[in-house]
C-alpha cells in the first residue's frame, strides 16, 4: 500500500460494500493514532495548546476537505479537535477516508 496522504480520495457513488473489520483493521496500521469506532466511522481527538490554534487546524482541515470534496465531522473546542469520518453514501467505511485521515495528519503541525 502507497503512503495514503499521497493518494487522492474517489468519491463513492454506492453500491459497494463498506469496509470489512479485517481490511479497517489493516488500513488502522497506516494512521496511527486513529480509530474506528463500531467498524463504522474514523475518530480521532487532536490537543493543542490554545483554541487559536485548534481553530487554525480546523480550518487547514476544512481546506482539505474541500480540496478532497469529502467532508469530515469536526468538534472544536478549546485546545482540542475530534475529527470523525465515514462515507455516508454507504453508512460505512471505504479507502477514502483513510486517504482522508492521512492527509489530515499530514497537516495536523
Amino acid at each position: 500500500m502507497s503512503n495514503l496522504a499521497d493518494q487522492k480520495c474517489i468519491p463513492c457513488k454506492g453500491g459497494v460494500p463498506p469496509m470489512s473489520r479485517e481490511e479497517i483493521a489493516e488500513f488502522l496500521l497506516h494512521i496511527p493514532g486513529w480509530g474506528a469506532e463500531k467498524d463504522h466511522h474514523l475518530v480521532r481527538t487532536y490537543t493543542f495548546p490554545d483554541f487559536a490554534k485548534a481553530l487554525a487546524f480546523v480550518n487547514r482541515v476544512g481546506a482539505i476537505a474541500e480540496a478532497e470534496g469529502h467532508h469530515p465531522d469536526i468538534y472544536l473546542a478549546w485546545g482540542m479537535v475530534r475529527v470523525e469520518i465515514w462515507t455516508h453514501k454507504i453508512n460505512g467505511l471505504t479507502e477514502s477516508d483513510f486517504i482522508l485521515a492521512a492527509k489530515i495528519d499530514a497537516n495536523r503541525a
